[in-house]
């Protein structure tokens, strides 16, 4: 209580902090949607969607009061707020529960099931679209990716063709074999493709897999290049076998049913300036709302830009992961 005043210094330090937490977050779900398409996550368990629970795949994705969009293959979509999230839901997973509105109550989603393929979605991306994302330009159509890149079908030219594990082949790998089978895959994208993806994006749980094969069991794989944290957020070991050198790197944000490979003299990220704060012409960065419960210092920010890939022909995707 300062007698109605805050103090310049402490309205100083609270601005930036929340500022770089929101930020933080925003950046987090730019990477889901540039990794994994239009959906934040995939519903996995809908028994309790009559009380507004859902085990998803991805519950590190979601904030409380968060505003979603939620739809799956035989429903309407419609608008969901989080009010409750469980982290420790099953050993896998967490759950998140919804209502339909703002501060609401726990909602009856039973039309959305998982059986249905459910997905939650940011606001306004299933009626506005989002950033072509790398899962959509180098999986096929019949293996879940768009059917035309850029305007393009994909089929009609062998150049918007990323090489596509087949599903038999995903289906395949498990946490002992992971390692043969990337070295595998690559050697096929380097032929077919005849560029050089030698750059392996994984999860996280792949890439614990990994580590675990190299630790226990090194064989015919030497780590040429020690895990490497980035201040970006992911973490990057380089692996070499008699089949060559791989980088394979965890992304905290990528899905576990895909690994990409990726020549990144592929990919382009063209954006008008990058993340920016909406500035007030008096300068100031937040705006300010009274309420008879006190004041809000709301931030905004926005990010223009598209992903392109310039040469999906030289990338190749595994999917279908299952282990």
């Amino acid at each position: 209580n300062h007698n109605g005043k805050i103090p310049e210094t402490t309205f100083l330090r609270i601005v930036p902090n929340e500022a770089d937490k929101l930020l933080t977050r925003m950046k987090e779900t730019v990477s889901v949607a540039l990794l994994n398409g239009s959906h934040i996550a995939k519903v996995v368990d809908s028994t309790n969607a009559n009380v507004g629970v859902f085990v998803v795949d991805h519950a590190e994705r979601f904030t409380i009061g968060q505003k979603l969009s939620i739809d799956d293959d035989n429903s309407l979509p419609d608008d969901a707020y989080v009010i409750g999230i469980d982290m420790n839901a099953s050993l896998n997973y967490g759950s998140i529960t919804l209502s339909d509105s703002r501060g609401g109550a726990a909602f009856d989603f039973s039309a959305y099931t998982a059986g249905q393929n459910a997905k939650l979605y940011n606001p306004g991306v299933l009626s506005n679209g989002s950033f072509t994302s790398m899962r959509d330009a180098l999986l096929s159509a019949a293996n879940g990716g768009s059917a035309a890149l850029y305007g393009q079908t994909k089929t009609a030219y062998p150049y918007l063709q990323a090489i596509n594990a087949g599903s038999t082949f995903g289906a395949s790998i498990t946490a002992s074999n992971i390692l043969d089978k990337l070295f595998d895959f690559y050697t096929t994208v380097r032929t077919k493709g005849r560029g050089n993806a030698n750059t392996i994006l994984v999860s996280y749980k792949h890439l614990g897999s990994i580590m675990k094969i190299i630790e226990t069991q090194k064989g015919p794989f030497s780590v040429s290049k020690q895990p490497m944290a980035s201040l970006y957020g992911w973490t990057e070991i380089e692996i070499t076998s008699v089949k060559g050198t791989l980088k394979i790197v965890g992304v905290q944000e990528a899905d576990d049913d895909i690994i990409m490979f990726l020549d990144m003299s592929a990919f382009k990220f063209y954006t008008n300036g990058g993340f920016k704060k909406r500035e007030a012409p008096d300068g100031k960065q937040y705006f300010e709302i009274r309420a008879t419960t006190g004041y809000a210092y709301v931030l905004d920010f926005c990010l223009f830009g598209e992903l392109v890939c310039l040469k999906p022909n030289t990338c190749g995707i595994i999917h279908a992961i299952s282990y």
